[in-house]
């Protein structure tokens, strides 16, 4: 199949359509037996897929479960051998850059069933196991917890010890396997009572600012003005974050009607034309009928707008709306829940 008939295809299907179609191909006895080691959500997910599944050319059906066939391989050569070994056989089956992809989807997937009894687990018992513990180990800890129980740890932690573990959660990418193993077991010991089924993905950027969205704003401040003096960038990245284009929808009026003041026309116009139908109604929505005139006729004339002249448009536009937040004059509403006074 030509490379953009692939990428096409790959598009067009999610994960839980790709499930529904290997299932599909199984037949309907062993497609049963499957779901027997599915969740409620996930059997309820893929009937519905199963339902709604329309005709699909034999190309497509053939690249399903190749996909299929090829990541279960790869589970099982990681599980028997690790991941060296898997890389060798994998390297010799599929070639270099294919068994990097593989090998890097599947130890995602391992990675984010460590720590699995922890989600469940009280935050103050959490907290009272893991407070004495050095930062970068607090941080891969709440690397896998829930961003609600992170953000209250992290509200509780000494405050020296803050700030240094954001950082490490912010620059955390992969973690040695031996090294969580250890940690892991060491941790279920103590948390023996607290047993868990759920499962997060570690770290990142995106992860420490959705914690950050969701602790108070003294915490926030604290943190951001320690970590910049350290590291201004990452600092700058973790905002960045912390509110997209898209969070538009969630602003009033007037705070809409305050930052749009404020944006380069131009800007706006290429934000929205790559932006989504709710973002640009909200816009055109709180702008006056001439300038939604103009706005719209700057968006039909852009053609072949690059995604990265987008995203800069759209960051320059939330760099704007956060600057705002700072001096006060609109409000970002966090994660959390601020309390507002009529």
């Amino acid at each position: 199949m030509p490379a953009a008939a692939k990428q096409a295809t790959e598009g067009a299907l999610t994960p839980a359509k790709k499930i529904a179609l290997v299932l599909a191909s199984m037949g309907a006895e062993n497609a049963s037996s499957i779901y027997k080691h599915l969740s409620d959500e996930e059997v309820e997910a893929i009937s519905v897929e199963l339902a709604r599944m329309e005709f699909h050319s034999m190309d497509t059906v053939e690249e399903v479960l190749n996909e299929f066939y090829e990541l279960c391989l790869t589970q099982k050569v990681v599980t028997e051998g690790g991941i060296d070994y898997a890389r060798n056989v994998l390297e010799k089956a599929f070639g270099a850059e294919a068994a990097d992809a593989l090998l890097s989807r599947i130890t995602k997937q391992l990675e984010t069933k460590s720590f699995d009894f922890v989600r469940k687990a009280d935050y103050k018992n959490l907290l009272a196991i893991v407070q004495n513990e050095h930062p970068q180990t607090i941080a891969l800890i709440l690397s896998y917890a829930r961003t609600d129980q992170a953000s209250a740890i992290l509200s509780e932690l000494p405050k020296e010890k803050r700030v240094e573990v954001v950082e490490r959660i912010a620059n955390m990418d992969r973690a040695s396997p031996e090294v969580v193993k250890a940690i892991e077991s060491s941790l279920e010991k103590k948390f023996a009572t607290l047993a868990s089924s759920e499962s997060m993905e570690v770290g990142g950027i995106s992860y420490v600012a959705e914690v950050m969205n969701n602790v108070d704003r003294a915490t926030e401040k604290y943190i951001f003005d320690e970590l910049s003096a350290r590291d201004q960038k990452l600092a700058d990245l973790i905002k960045q974050k912390m509110f997209v284009f898209e969070d538009i929808v969630r602003l009033d009026s007037k705070d809409i009607q305050e930052f749009v003041k404020q944006v380069d026309s131009k800007d706006l116009a290429v934000a929205i034309k790559g932006s989504t139908q709710e973002v640009a109604e909200c816009i055109f929505a709180n702008v006056s009928s001439r300038a939604r005139e103009n706005l719209q006729a700057d968006i039909e004339y852009l053609h072949n707008v690059r995604m990265r002249d987008v995203d800069e448009a759209q960051q320059r536009i939330v760099g704007i709306i956060r600057r705002l937040e700072q001096e006060g004059a609109i409000t970002i509403t966090r994660g959390g829940g601020d309390e507002i006074i009529a």
